[in-house]
């Protein structure tokens, strides 16, 4: 009897271990199969809410364009506002102090020639731009700290902001994207009461997007529910900037040949309609270069030349053709005065 129940829990022991990978097994596969279907939703996701795509190599046609923002305008508030970080409310200059000082982001020294350059060369150490600037801070180990209410963002009152906008031949599509940011603080002097601009670093947008995308931001004045992400604030084009410089082979920013305020406003407008109607004129119909090269200052300087040339060597040639047909009549008038018959009326004497 005792054999008996020997072998049957012999039996049971071997079932229950037989029966153990059959359920891991069947467990590997429910959790394969929410695998694929996490990442079947995924997918879904990136097809209804498309995220920004990169600058190709490639591109058919692009424009790089900078701009400064004005933070006291009603347009651009939303990036200025609030000053002082109220908890997890904090202006994007305040967010990228944070960001720096954590060396959660690089950031790159500002040339004097105003273009980006993101290598390690120019990489900017945040010790000496505290120094530089004169922020109050104290060493605490191997870490920086500074006292929130001296974070200067009350006085970093615009953003230079570079722009691409590009044609991407392999996808048929027209895109517009943030290259990079420049927070600029507004200081005056010591000696004087006249406000200063000083750009203070250049940061790559590619590695603050994932920390903006996080910051929501106020939209409106009426409306103060109304809010968005840093990224979508910048992503759907809701900040206004006026364009200062150009990406061109002389690397000249628009002041250095506009002599007066107004020629720069009609250089800016001149870019802004440029660009625009390149957008419209790639959906209507083909985009001829040479007319788009028309436009250009120094070659629309040479059309102009060359049409004043021509009206002038048309006018003259007209004026000849009227002064030959006018002579032509004159001597036709003569000629036939001439072949009339003379009629003579004698008086005959009674």
């Amino acid at each position: 009897m005792k054999k008996i129940l020997f072998i049957l829990i012999a039996l049971c022991m071997t079932g229950s271990l037989v029966a153990q990978p059959q359920k891991s097994r069947v467990r590997n596969n429910r959790s394969t199969a929410a695998g694929n279907a996490a990442a079947a939703s995924v997918g879904r996701a990136s097809l209804m809410f498309p995220t920004a795509v990169d600058v190709p190599e490639d591109p058919a046609w692009r424009r790089d364009i900078y701009r400064s923002v004005d933070l006291t305008k009603d347009e651009n508030a939303a990036l200025y506002y609030p000053v002082e970080a109220q908890g997890d409310n904090q202006n994007l200059f305040t967010l990228l102090f944070r960001l720096l000082n954590t060396g959660r982001i690089p950031a790159y020294e500002y040339q004097l020639d105003g273009v980006e350059r993101f290598q390690q060369s120019y990489r900017m150490h945040f010790k000496d731009m505290l120094d530089r600037y004169k922020v109050p801070y104290e060493i605490d180990g191997n870490s920086i700290k500074v006292n929130p209410v001296d974070i200067p963002s009350s006085e970093v009152l615009s953003y230079y902001v570079k722009e691409s906008s590009y044609y991407d031949q392999n996808t048929a599509t027209y895109h517009s994207r943030i290259v990079a940011l420049c927070p600029v603080l507004h200081r005056s002097d010591d000696f004087s009461l006249d406000i200063r601009k000083y750009p203070l670093f250049w940061v790559n947008y590619d590695d603050i997007k994932t920390y903006l995308s996080g910051q929501e931001v106020m939209t409106s004045n009426i409306n103060n529910a109304a809010r968005m992400s840093m990224d979508d604030f910048f992503s759907t084009n809701h900040y206004k900037g006026d364009i200062y410089m150009t990406t061109n082979m002389q690397n000249r920013a628009l002041q250095q040949y506009c002599a007066t305020d107004s020629l720069l406003k009609k250089e800016q407008a001149r870019i802004e309609k440029e660009m625009s109607d390149f957008e419209e004129h790639i959906w209507a119909t083909p985009v001829d270069s040479a007319e788009l090269a028309k436009r250009d200052s120094i070659a629309a300087a040479s059309v102009k030349g060359k049409k004043v040339k021509a009206d002038k060597a048309k006018s003259s040639s007209a004026s000849r053709s009227a002064r030959k047909v006018s002579s032509e009549k004159s001597s036709d008038s003569s000629s036939a005065g001439n072949s009339a018959p003379r009629v003579s009326v004698r008086r005959q004497r009674r």
